[in-house]
Protein backbone atom coordinates (compact mmCIF):
# COMPACT_ATOMS: atom_id res chain seq x y z
CA UNK A 1 0.00 0.00 0.00
CA UNK A 2 1.35 3.09 -1.05
CA UNK A 3 -0.39 6.42 1.29
CA UNK A 4 1.30 8.72 -0.81
CA UNK A 5 -1.42 8.34 -2.91
CA UNK A 6 -3.47 11.52 -2.74
CA UNK A 7 -7.59 11.24 -2.85
CA UNK A 8 -9.48 12.61 -5.44
CA UNK A 9 -11.36 15.64 -4.60
CA UNK A 10 -13.29 18.23 -5.98
CA UNK A 11 -16.00 15.66 -7.94
CA UNK A 12 -19.45 15.07 -6.10
CA UNK A 13 -18.93 13.96 -2.92
CA UNK A 14 -20.54 10.75 -3.92
CA UNK A 15 -17.60 10.18 -6.77
CA UNK A 16 -15.45 11.63 -4.13
CA UNK A 17 -16.34 8.62 -1.74
CA UNK A 18 -15.68 5.63 -4.24
CA UNK A 19 -12.29 7.31 -5.08
CA UNK A 20 -11.03 6.56 -1.73
CA UNK A 21 -10.37 3.45 -2.77
CA UNK A 22 -7.81 4.15 -5.01
CA UNK A 23 -5.22 2.30 -7.63
CA UNK A 24 -2.20 4.27 -9.61
CA UNK A 25 0.24 2.51 -11.30
CA UNK A 26 1.09 -0.69 -8.88
CA UNK A 27 0.28 0.87 -5.58
CA UNK A 28 -3.15 1.11 -3.98
CA UNK A 29 -4.34 2.40 -1.19
CA UNK A 30 -8.06 2.12 0.58
CA UNK A 31 -7.77 5.60 2.67
CA UNK A 32 -10.96 4.64 4.31
CA UNK A 33 -8.87 1.39 6.45
CA UNK A 34 -8.05 3.39 9.30
CA UNK A 35 -10.19 5.57 11.65
CA UNK A 36 -7.27 7.71 11.25
CA UNK A 37 -7.75 7.66 7.41
CA UNK A 38 -11.65 8.04 7.02
CA UNK A 39 -10.82 11.38 9.16
CA UNK A 40 -7.97 12.52 7.25
CA UNK A 41 -10.68 12.29 4.20
CA UNK A 42 -13.32 14.46 6.06
CA UNK A 43 -10.82 17.05 6.69
CA UNK A 44 -9.77 16.97 2.72
CA UNK A 45 -13.32 16.96 2.10
CA UNK A 46 -14.10 20.26 5.45
CA UNK A 47 -16.02 22.24 3.22
CA UNK A 48 -18.81 19.76 2.53
CA UNK A 49 -18.19 17.68 5.85
CA UNK A 50 -17.88 20.65 8.18
CA UNK A 51 -20.74 18.57 10.60
CA UNK A 52 -17.98 16.02 11.11
CA UNK A 53 -14.47 18.09 11.05
CA UNK A 54 -12.54 18.57 14.37
CA UNK A 55 -13.63 16.25 17.64
CA UNK A 56 -16.98 14.99 16.04
CA UNK A 57 -15.16 11.69 15.59
CA UNK A 58 -12.01 11.75 17.85
CA UNK A 59 -13.24 8.31 18.59
CA UNK A 60 -14.52 5.57 15.73
CA UNK A 61 -14.53 2.36 16.06
CA UNK A 62 -14.25 -0.46 13.76
CA UNK A 63 -17.99 -0.81 13.52
CA UNK A 64 -18.78 2.76 12.57
CA UNK A 65 -15.33 2.71 10.12
CA UNK A 66 -17.22 -0.85 8.72
CA UNK A 67 -20.48 1.42 8.44
CA UNK A 68 -19.18 3.59 5.89
CA UNK A 69 -16.85 1.28 4.22
CA UNK A 70 -20.58 -0.21 3.84
CA UNK A 71 -21.81 2.75 1.82
CA UNK A 72 -18.80 2.87 0.08
CA UNK A 73 -19.44 -0.31 -1.33
CA UNK A 74 -23.04 0.03 -1.87
CA UNK A 75 -22.16 3.69 -3.84
CA UNK A 76 -19.35 1.82 -5.86
CA UNK A 77 -21.84 -0.92 -7.09
CA UNK A 78 -24.85 1.11 -7.81
CA UNK A 79 -22.64 4.55 -9.26
CA UNK A 80 -21.00 1.76 -11.86
CA UNK A 81 -24.62 0.01 -12.59
CA UNK A 82 -26.45 3.31 -13.44
CA UNK A 83 -23.71 4.86 -15.27
CA UNK A 84 -23.77 2.15 -17.64
CA UNK A 85 -27.63 2.12 -18.06
CA UNK A 86 -27.74 -1.21 -15.69
CA UNK A 87 -29.96 -1.64 -12.72
CA UNK A 88 -28.11 -1.96 -9.40
CA UNK A 89 -28.19 -4.92 -7.27
CA UNK A 90 -31.36 -4.49 -5.06
CA UNK A 91 -28.96 -5.36 -2.14
CA UNK A 92 -27.07 -2.65 -2.91
CA UNK A 93 -30.30 0.17 -2.70
CA UNK A 94 -31.16 -1.64 0.27
CA UNK A 95 -27.88 -0.62 2.13
CA UNK A 96 -27.84 2.75 1.09
CA UNK A 97 -31.60 3.43 1.95
CA UNK A 98 -30.98 1.85 5.26
CA UNK A 99 -27.51 4.58 5.61
CA UNK A 100 -30.20 7.10 4.88
CA UNK A 101 -32.45 5.85 7.17
CA UNK A 102 -31.13 5.51 10.57
CA UNK A 103 -30.24 8.80 10.75
CA UNK A 104 -33.52 10.53 9.72
CA UNK A 105 -33.40 14.41 8.49
CA UNK A 106 -35.87 17.47 9.85
CA UNK A 107 -35.63 20.36 9.54
CA UNK A 108 -35.18 22.49 12.47
CA UNK A 109 -36.13 26.32 12.67
CA UNK A 110 -33.84 28.78 14.10
CA UNK A 111 -33.90 32.57 14.60
CA UNK A 112 -30.92 34.07 13.13
CA UNK A 113 -31.09 37.08 14.63
CA UNK A 114 -33.09 39.11 11.99
CA UNK A 115 -35.35 36.26 10.32
CA UNK A 116 -36.11 32.63 10.46
CA UNK A 117 -34.41 30.20 8.97
CA UNK A 118 -35.41 26.17 8.30
CA UNK A 119 -32.13 23.97 8.34
CA UNK A 120 -32.09 20.69 7.76
CA UNK A 121 -30.56 18.04 10.75
CA UNK A 122 -30.18 14.65 11.00
CA UNK A 123 -30.76 12.58 14.38
CA UNK A 124 -28.63 9.01 14.45
CA UNK A 125 -25.30 9.20 16.17
CA UNK A 126 -22.34 11.07 14.71
CA UNK A 127 -21.39 7.90 12.52
CA UNK A 128 -24.91 7.20 11.49
CA UNK A 129 -25.21 10.61 10.39
CA UNK A 130 -21.79 10.66 8.47
CA UNK A 131 -23.29 7.58 6.83
CA UNK A 132 -26.69 9.31 5.51
CA UNK A 133 -25.21 12.50 4.55
CA UNK A 134 -22.60 10.45 2.39
CA UNK A 135 -25.17 7.78 0.90
CA UNK A 136 -27.19 10.68 0.20
CA UNK A 137 -24.51 12.21 -1.95
CA UNK A 138 -24.54 9.34 -3.58
CA UNK A 139 -28.54 9.49 -4.45
CA UNK A 140 -27.64 12.77 -5.86
CA UNK A 141 -25.18 11.60 -8.04
CA UNK A 142 -27.27 8.34 -9.20
CA UNK A 143 -30.45 10.48 -10.00
CA UNK A 144 -28.10 13.28 -11.74
CA UNK A 145 -29.03 12.90 -15.59
CA UNK A 146 -24.93 13.69 -15.81
CA UNK A 147 -24.56 9.84 -14.30
CA UNK A 148 -24.23 8.40 -17.47
CA UNK A 149 -21.58 10.75 -18.90
CA UNK A 150 -19.70 9.70 -14.96
CA UNK A 151 -15.77 8.39 -16.51
CA UNK A 152 -13.15 6.19 -15.57
CA UNK A 153 -9.92 7.26 -15.81
CA UNK A 154 -8.13 6.52 -19.01
CA UNK A 155 -4.87 5.20 -17.26
CA UNK A 156 -4.85 1.40 -17.83
CA UNK A 157 -3.67 1.05 -14.03
CA UNK A 158 -6.12 3.49 -12.43
CA UNK A 159 -9.22 2.75 -10.94
CA UNK A 160 -10.80 6.55 -10.25
CA UNK A 161 -14.29 8.00 -11.38
CA UNK A 162 -14.79 11.42 -12.30
CA UNK A 163 -17.64 13.83 -14.23
CA UNK A 164 -15.97 15.44 -17.25
CA UNK A 165 -16.60 18.91 -17.13
CA UNK A 166 -15.14 18.81 -21.07
CA UNK A 167 -15.91 15.99 -23.28
CA UNK A 168 -12.07 15.84 -23.90
CA UNK A 169 -11.32 15.43 -20.31
CA UNK A 170 -9.63 11.58 -20.51
CA UNK A 171 -7.74 11.18 -16.88
CA UNK A 172 -8.83 11.73 -12.97
CA UNK A 173 -6.36 13.97 -13.30
CA UNK A 174 -3.51 15.65 -15.21
CA UNK A 175 -0.91 15.67 -12.92
CA UNK A 176 -1.93 12.28 -11.46
CA UNK A 177 -2.51 10.29 -14.74
CA UNK A 178 -2.04 12.31 -17.08
CA UNK A 179 1.57 12.84 -16.84
CA UNK A 180 2.57 9.29 -16.15
CA UNK A 181 0.31 8.15 -19.16
CA UNK A 182 2.44 11.00 -21.59
CA UNK A 183 5.66 10.28 -20.35
CA UNK A 184 4.95 6.67 -20.94
CA UNK A 185 3.99 7.10 -23.88
CA UNK A 186 7.24 9.33 -24.72
CA UNK A 187 9.35 6.79 -23.21
CA UNK A 188 7.79 4.20 -25.61
CA UNK A 189 8.26 6.28 -28.87
CA UNK A 190 11.80 7.01 -27.67
CA UNK A 191 12.90 3.35 -26.76
CA UNK A 192 11.67 2.29 -30.53
CA UNK A 193 13.35 4.40 -32.12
Amino acid sequence: MNADITPLTGEPLGLDLVNTRARSGADSVDHLATPAGLRAWIALEAERLQDFGGDALATISQADLALIQAVRECATSAIDHVRQGRTPPTSTLRGLNQALEAAPLHLELQWNGTSMAALPRRTGSVIADLAACLAEAVANVLTDPAVASIRKCEAEDCTMLFLPASPRRRWCAAARCGNRVRVARYYQRHKDS
